[in-house]
C-alpha cells in the first residue's frame, strides 16, 4: 500500500486520469465480452451469464425483501407522534434546522410547492431556517420570483434568507457550489456569529428544490439527532419517491420511477449500502469540519458523503429516517421532450462514476481509516457504479449471444441450456415486481378525479415496458457517461427541465 501511496503522490494527473479511464474500461469490457468470448471462450462467456444471472437474482430477491420491511417501517413511522417525544430530552427546544434550496430555473409554483412542505411541519417553524439560493446567471427574472417568495414565506419561519450565487471561475455550475455559496453566505456570518443559532444543536438539511418534506421529517430529524450518541458523525437519509406528478407523467417514465422508489426504500434497511442522495440531512457540526459542499463537483450527495468519510478517518455513516420525501418525475411539455429529459436526468445521476477516482485516491492517501471499512466501501461503490450500465445487457440479451454467435457451441449441452436456465433464474426474479406493486399500490397518491379507474387497474402492465425502459433510460446513460469520462469529455450540469 505504501508504494501505491507514493506513486498516487508522484504522479497525481497520471492517476486521476488512469481512474476515470477504469469505469469505463470495465463496463465496455463486461458488454463486449460475451459478443468477442462466444467465439473464443464460449464456455467461460456461459458462467460469466449464469453468474451474473444469479448475482441478479439475489440482488431482486434482496430489493423486494428489504423494501417491503422498508414499507412497513414507514407506514408505521407516518403515525409516530415525534413531536411528542421529543419532550422527553430536556434540551430539545435549542435544536435549530437549517434548510438549503438551492434552485435554478425552477418554476415559481415548485418552488412555492417545495416551501409550503417546510411550512407544514410539525416542528415549531420559528425553529427552522429556509436559506432559498438562486442562481445570477438566471437573469433578470429572478429578483421577481425572490420579492414574490420573500413576501410570501418571509414571516413564516425563524429567518428565511435568499441569496444570488454567481458565476466564479473555477466552480462547477451546480447544486453543489450554490449550496456551498448559500451555506458560507449565511450559516457563518448571519446564523452562528449573531448567536442565532448554536452549532451543536443544529442540523442542515440539503433539499432539492421540487422535493416535498413529509410533515413530521424535521421533527423525526430533530429525534433522531439528540438520541443519536455519535449526532455529530451522521448523516441522515429519508425515502426519496418521484410521486409529485406521478399520475401525469408518460407510462414508461411511471415505471421506472416506480421502481426507483422501492429501490430507496430497500436502501434505508440496508444501511451496509447506504449512502446519502438528492435530499437528506446531517449535522452543522460535520459539514463545518469538513469545510461544506465542494464547488468542483456535478453530484453533490456522494461527494460529501465520501469527504466527511475521509475527514473522520471512517466513522461516518448514514441513518435512515423512514418517512418519505416526494419529488418530481422528469416531464416535459411533450412526450419526447419528457424522454430527453429522463435520458438527461439519469445521465447527471450517472456521472457519480466521476467521483470514483476521489474516493479510490483518497482510500489509498488517507491514513488511518479501519482496513475492512475502507475496503468494501470502495467495493460497494464500485460495484454500483462500474456495473450500472452493464446490468441490462448481461441479463438482457447474454444468454443469446453464445449459442447465436457461435452455431458449434449451440450443439453442445451448455450451449442448448443457457437461454432456458438464464431464463429460469430471470423468471424467479419477477417475484420482485409482485413486492414491488404492492408497495406502489399502498404508498402512491390517491388517483385523481380526472385519471380514470380503468385506467388506473391498467397500470401494473407498464411493467411489460422495463426491458425497453432500463435499455435507453438505464444502461445507455450510464454507458454515455462513463465513455465521457472515460475519453475526458467532463459533464456540464444541465438542471432538468421542470413543468408546472
Amino acid at each position: 500500500m505504501d508504494s501505491i501511496k507514493r506513486y498516487f503522490l508522484r504522479h497525481p494527473i497520471r492517476t486521476r486520469r488512469a481512474l476515470e479511464i477504469l469505469p469505463g474500461s470495465v463496463s465496455w469490457f463486461l458488454i463486449l465480452f460475451p459478443i468477442w468470448g462466444s467465439f473464443l471462450i464460449p464456455e467461460i462467456v456461459a458462467i460469466y451469464i449464469v453468474t451474473f444471472t444469479v448475482y441478479w437474482l439475489y440482488r431482486s430477491l434482496s430489493v423486494a425483501g428489504f423494501a417491503l420491511v422498508g414499507h412497513f417501517k414507514i407506514e408505521a413511522s407516518k403515525r409516530f407522534d415525534w413531536v411528542g417525544d421529543l419532550a422527553f430530552f430536556p434540551d430539545w427546544q435549542r435544536i435549530r434546522h437549517i434548510v438549503v434550496l438551492p434552485t435554478y430555473k425552477e418554476p415559481l409554483g415548485t418552488l412555492q410547492r417545495s416551501l409550503k412542505g417546510i411550512a407544514n411541519q410539525t416542528f415549531p417553524l420559528k425553529r427552522i431556517h429556509v436559506i432559498l439560493s438562486f442562481e445570477v446567471r438566471e437573469g433578470d427574472a429572478v429578483k421577481e420570483k425572490a420579492n414574490k417568495l420573500r413576501e410570501e414565506f418571509g414571516n413564516r419561519f425563524g429567518t428565511f434568507d435568499v441569496t444570488f450565487h454567481p458565476d466564479i471561475p473555477g466552480e462547477v455550475k451546480g447544486k453543489s457550489s450554490n449550496s456551498a455559496w448559500a451555506a458560507t453566505s449565511v450559516v457563518e456570518p448571519k446564523l452562528i456569529r449573531k448567536g442565532i443559532i448554536d452549532a451543536k444543536y443544529a442540523t442542515i438539511t440539503s433539499m432539492d428544490a421540487d422535493a416535498q418534506l413529509h410533515q413530521n421529517y424535521l421533527a423525526a430529524l430533530a429525534y433522531n439527532f439528540l438520541d443519536h450518541p455519535k449526532r455529530y458523525e451522521r448523516f441522515w437519509q429519508p425515502s426519496i419517491m418521484f410521486y409529485n406528478n406521478i399520475w401525469r407523467i408518460p407510462a414508461p417514465i411511471r415505471a421506472l420511477v416506480t421502481v426507483w422508489g422501492v429501490i430507496h426504500m430497500y436502501l434505508l434497511v440496508r444501511r451496509d449500502r447506504l449512502i446519502n442522495f438528492s435530499t437528506y440531512s446531517l449535522s452543522l457540526q460535520l459539514l463545518r469540519s469538513f469545510g461544506y459542499w465542494d464547488t468542483n463537483v456535478i453530484p453533490e450527495d456522494y461527494r460529501v458523503f465520501f469527504k466527511a468519510f475521509f475527514a473522520t478517518k471512517g466513522r461516518v455513516e448514514v441513518e435512515p429516517i423512514f418517512l418519505p420525501v416526494s419529488m418530481d418525475a422528469a416531464q416535459s411539455t411533450t412526450f419526447w421532450r419528457t424522454m430527453v429529459n429522463q435520458y438527461e436526468q439519469v445521465k447527471r445521476w450517472a456521472w457519480g462514476v466521476a467521483d470514483d477516482q476521489y474516493v479510490i485516491r483518497q482510500t489509498v492517501l488517507t491514513a488511518g481509516l479501519p482496513f475492512w471499512d475502507k475496503i468494501l466501501r470502495v467495493v460497494r461503490l464500485m460495484e454500483d457504479h462500474f456495473l450500472w450500465p452493464v446490468n441490462w445487457f448481461a441479463i438482457t440479451i447474454g444468454a443469446l449471444l453464445p449459442p447465436l454467435l457461435n452455431p458449434t457451441f449451440s450443439r453442445t449441452v451448455i450451449g442448448k441450456t443457457l437461454p432456458q436456465v438464464s431464463s429460469g433464474i430471470l423468471t424467479v426474479s419477477l417475484v420482485a415486481i409482485i413486492v414491488i406493486l404492492f408497495i406502489d399500490a399502498r404508498q402512491r397518491p390517491k388517483r385523481p378525479a380526472n385519471v380514470s379507474r380503468f385506467r388506473r387497474l391498467l397500470q401494473p402492465l407498464e411493467f411489460f415496458l422495463l426491458p425497453v425502459v432500463g435499455f435507453f433510460f438505464n444502461a445507455l446513460p450510464g454507458l454515455d457517461a462513463h465513455t465521457r469520462l472515460m475519453m475526458g469529455r467532463y459533464l456540464e450540469y444541465r438542471v432538468t427541465e421542470k413543468v408546472e
